[in-house]
């Protein structure tokens, strides 16, 4: 899979690069993302965050295409979008933003931007997006970026706090409005 940059009007998705990384990490550091976004394996510091870059930025695998949320002016990072296990024309998104770039409709606009690259270019047909059901900010996005609700996951995932917590599952379709 090809590395693309995407515009979506104030901002820019584009591959992560190693210079993301001090970014990173402080964004990884913030309690929210590590919360919903569990790194595992203790605190993330200037190593972990640079292969965690690495890692995103490589998408040789074409199970995952990774993006830095940026400004499209200026370039600031203000989150990351992500799809994974793409899969026989499935995929899952994941996201989160930096404390600064919360309350602005960056997340939402990222995650409908990556959705229809997905469907456009990588022609998949079903994008599922998990969130902790006590997590409201990931359930607005996902309702904005037009992911219906279609069920509840009891006790799921493993976030930060080390505890299984339900998830509610959202999902579009190529063949969604």
């Amino acid at each position: 899979m090809e590395h693309v940059e995407l515009a979506a009007g104030d901002l820019l998705l584009r591959p992560w690069r190693d210079a993301d990384a001090p970014a990173v990490r402080d964004a990884l550091r913030d309690p929210a993302i590590a919360q919903w976004n569990p790194q595992g394996g203790g605190p993330v510091d200037d190593e972990a965050a640079l292969l965690w870059v690495r890692r995103r930025a490589d998408w040789s695998a074409g199970d995952h295409a990774s993006m830095a949320v940026t400004a499209a002016t200026g370039g600031d990072l203000l989150g990351s979008v992500s799809l994974h296990h793409i899969h026989h024309g499935d995929a899952s998104i994941g996201y989160w933003t930096v404390p600064a770039a919360r309350g602005r409709g960056v997340a939402v606009r990222a995650v409908g931007r990556l959705t229809d690259w997905a469907f456009a270019d990588l022609r998949l047909h079903r994008v599922e997006l998990c969130h902790a059901v006590a997590n409201s900010a990931s359930c607005r996005v996902a309702d904005r970026a037009g992911y219906l609700a279609e069920g509840t996951l009891r006790e799921s995932y493993q976030y930060g706090d080390g505890r299984r917590h339900d998830e509610h599952l959202h999902a579009r379709l190529a063949t969604d409005r």
